[in-house]
């Protein structure tokens, strides 16, 4: 049944958090080049994927749902360093001056507002253009004052808050994150211990009708508390973390294996990263925030328990270390033991040289420009349809997350299929 969705009219805020770092700076140049002539907005679903229609027609994604125009698109958000975006795009080093010169005079009007930061959170990172709040409480209302102040002074029709920051230490479920009552306690209790500083992000952005978008491993989002507030202020929420190098290939490969009906031994995973969040992953508080993450990802695929002999006992080992030589140029090695008929064994080894920031951004876009649209056709809580984007996708208690790309990639069509009244077109008519 078709939709009603709400016509994308006027100027799209997108307030983001870590609005200095390597992902949001690289996301925001491309997509300001884009809409100049001056690149292309290559790796962005939103932008140049195609789907088949019921009449066995191909469209572009942009031209069978209403999107935001690129060109409505107004750029804001939250940093601990004070840099504008051409002078933090310019320390990221990820883009060419050449390219980030293009866009000069944009990027240099981008001036993050400080952020909220609580360093035990983060304890790499020193960053002095912070928040001064007395309890998470004061922290909420403070950033959703700035939400309001940036969608007034820019004249914004609609915003969505995207998290492009680094992770936070790794916490589990708590009573406080189980429903709305207890999560408001905490935060006006000022419970640092179990409130962190994304949860007042995503808290004030749900509470400004805003959409949330969780790029990091964080928990924040991922509780019956967000859950709850999401659907009572009917605001999308999604992520999390965006599947961009190591764990964008798990979900092509893993799948692979399973439909050949091969079994894997054992699977290693080792990475070297240079920039801001490699820093950051080197406490082991934080890198156990992604560790779970990435490591939730084949368990998933493979369903173990329903095939035993082939996936029953695999050997999952993933490592992240900081290299500071490489920067933003990640180094990703899988090996990985697989075996065949009669069970005699085979290698694969994978060694992917990727840019971490230039695999993100576009998946960031999207994610931004989905969320929108999602709030205009009226959806509210967890996006499953979104999991295509995410290491870790989100999901309620009741269900299980869908982790294979290709099964992820026909759930983004069959919702925007759903969107519009349209059927799965007959492939073989």
């Amino acid at each position: 049944m078709k939709q009603e969705i709400k016509p994308a009219t006027g100027r799209l805020g997108v307030l983001v958090v870590g609005v200095g770092g390597a992902v949001a700076t690289t996301m925001i140049v491309g997509t300001l080049a884009s809409r100049k002539g001056l690149a292309k907005p290559i790796g962005s679903i939103t932008q140049l994927a195609t789907m088949r229609m019921e009449n066995n027609e191909e469209k572009l994604i942009k031209d069978v749902v209403p999107l935001t125009n690129l060109e409505d698109i107004v750029f804001g958000g939250w940093d601990i360093f004070p840099d504008n975006a051409y002078e933090a795009a310019m320390y990221a080093e990820v883009l060419k001056e050449k390219d980030l010169n293009g866009v000069k005079e944009e990027l240099e009007a981008i001036k993050p507002m400080p952020a909220a930061f609580d360093h035990n959170w983060a304890k790499r990172l020193n960053g002095t253009h912070i928040k001064k709040a007395a309890t998470r409480w004061e922290m909420v209302e403070q950033l959703r004052q700035d939400i309001r102040d940036f969608k007034a002074a820019n004249n914004c029709e609609r915003v969505v808050v995207l998290w492009a920051a680094s992770t936070e230490i790794y916490i589990p479920l708590s009573d406080e994150h189980m429903s709305l009552a207890a999560l408001e306690k905490a935060m006006k209790e000022n419970n640092t211990e179990v409130i962190s500083p994304s949860m007042c992000y995503a808290y004030a952005a749900i509470a400004e009708d805003a959409p949330f978008v969780m790029g990091a491993p964080n928990l924040c989002v991922d509780t019956p508390a967000m859950w709850e507030f999401s659907k009572q202020k009917n605001v999308p929420i999604s992520g999390k973390d965006f599947k961009s190098g190591q764990t964008l290939m798990k979900t092509v490969l893993a799948p692979m294996f399973k439909t050949r009906m091969l079994g894997v031994n054992g699977w290693f995973s080792t990475n070297i990263l240079g920039n801001r969040d490699g820093e950051v992953l080197d406490d082991p508080d934080n890198f156990k925030t992604k560790e779970v993450s990435k490591l939730s990802v084949i368990d998933t695929i493979f369903e173990p328990e329903k095939y035993p002999d082939l996936y029953g006992d695999v050997y999952h080992k993933v490592r992240i270390n900081y290299y500071p030589p490489r920067k933003d140029n990640k180094e990703a090695w899988d090996n990985i033991d697989i075996f065949g008929w009669m069970g005699y064994p085979m290698e694969i080894k994978v060694n992917f040289l990727c840019r971490d920031s230039i695999l993100a951004a576009p998946i960031a876009l999207d994610l931004v420009l989905f969320s929108d649209l999602a709030m205009r056709a009226g959806m509210c809580g967890i996006q499953t349809w979104l999991s295509f984007f995410c290491k870790s996708p989100m999901h309620d208690f009741e269900h299980q997350p869908e982790h294979d790309l290709f099964t992820q990639w026909r759930m983004v069509k069959q919702t925007l299929r759903n969107m519009i009244g349209e059927k799965e077109p007959d492939y073989l008519a």
